[in-house]
């Protein structure tokens, strides 16, 4: 599936248990993504049958320890991961890269009971999770997020709306951001909010250009009460958390468009070879094998790039989320830029449904502007950078 390896060590090779890894995941992949791939992006079909078989294999809680009854995997391990699945399916494989963001949030800063509220079935995927930040009037700038929550004895009242929410109307976990204090970063919060709360609704299913095996909706709370027991830390944390959870979610985001973009590759050196013009195999053209060249080499690149970012998160360098805003920006551009000229190469072929390219190049488009647009990550990294300077 890979050439480069990586490890935090700085050498390219995974271990032994990194590669069963990979393997495992690209043969679920090839198995039981790939063959139902288009067919779920033209029925717009949430394949949730599916997403518990992956759960089956460890995938519903990749960074959830162990002992909260997940896999206990790394950063880099989960790179892995996703980049295998994405291969068969880049919208299937981004949705779980969101349900363990949840998962993990509530691992990682979730009290002992929490954790055993709503873990093993997260883990499980039971119950699906989905991961409220984003709003109509707040989506790069996080820190300007409007949906509140006011204390009322035992519970809170929260009122706003959360726009483009993955697996909305469907979840039955909401780790929901909410101001609870003063503007800015400082007066963000986190609750959870659970499917049947009264108040929780939500809108209709987004017509979107690709990542049609997953809802979007609108979640909307209007005087919704949810228990003060379902804040995750404390008041004032939410905004630290939802930025730990976007390093991960960067990394995975990223991991998925080399997955797609390996799939349009491995698609496309297979069309060259088959295919034929002037009495000689495509393949035997060296415009075309530089092209080829070029887009192997780009995916190479940003694949070391990406492993180098997962291995300091895990590390816990202090670079990280620079790092990490560097990856997605290079792995999401990359990953679309070689999965487009994947379906030129294809010539008319690429650009018919059932070849499955042109849904691959929807899919990755969007890679370029969730979990932070690449202009974001420039100003994070531009931030780091220049900081660093003074």
């Amino acid at each position: 599936m890979m050439d480069a390896r990586a490890t935090s060590g700085g050498a390219f090779c995974l271990n032994e248990d990194q590669e069963a890894l990979a393997e495992t995941c690209r043969e679920f992949a090839d198995d039981v993504l790939a063959p139902h791939a288009v067919e779920w992006d033209q029925a717009k079909h949430f394949p949730v049958d599916v997403l518990r078989k992956a759960a089956e294999l460890g995938m519903g809680g990749i960074y959830v320890r162990e002992e909260s009854g997940g896999s206990g995997l790394g950063r880099l391990d989960a790179a892995v991961v996703f980049e295998a699945l994405a291969t068969g399916c880049p919208s299937v494989a981004a949705y779980l890269s969101i349900h363990n963001m949840v998962a993990s949030v509530i691992d990682r800063f979730g009290s002992d009971e929490q954790r055993a509220r709503w873990l093993p079935e997260l883990c499980s995927m039971e119950a699906l999770g989905s991961y409220c930040l984003t709003e109509p009037g707040a989506g790069s700038d996080a820190a300007a997020l409007s949906t509140r929550a006011v204390r009322d004895g035992d519970h809170y009242v929260v009122n706003g709306v959360k726009q483009f929410i993955s697996g909305a109307g469907t979840s039955d976990v909401y780790v929901v951001f909410v101001r609870t204090g003063e503007d800015g970063h400082r007066g963000i919060s986190a609750l959870v909010v659970e499917n049947g709360t009264e108040g929780l609704s939500f809108g209709p299913n987004e017509h979107k250009m690709g990542w049609n095996a997953q809802p979007t909706r609108q979640v909307r709370l209007e005087d919704a009460r949810v228990p003060v027991a379902n804040l995750l830390g404390a008041e004032g944390d939410g905004f630290r958390f939802a930025m730990s959870g976007l390093d991960g979610g960067r990394l995975n985001i990223g991991a998925c468009s080399l997955g797609g973009a390996q799939a349009a590759l491995e698609a496309t050196v297979r069309h060259l070879s088959e295919r034929e013009a002037f009495g000689s195999a495509l393949r035997d053209f060296q415009a075309l094998q530089f092209r080829v060249a070029d887009m192997a080499t780009e995916l190479e690149a940003a694949r070391s790039m990406l492993w180098r970012a997962a291995a300091a998160a895990d590390a816990k360098d202090p670079a990280a989320t620079r790092l990490c805003a560097m990856a997605k920006r290079v792995a999401s551009d990359t990953g679309f830029v070689v999965a487009n000229e994947a379906l030129q190469l294809h010539g008319g072929y690429g650009y018919l449904s059932e070849c499955g390219i042109e849904k691959i190049v929807r899919d990755l488009r969007v890679h370029q502007i969730l979990e932070g647009t690449n202009e974001i990550m420039r100003v994070i990294v531009s931030r780091d950078v220049l900081g660093a300077a003074r």
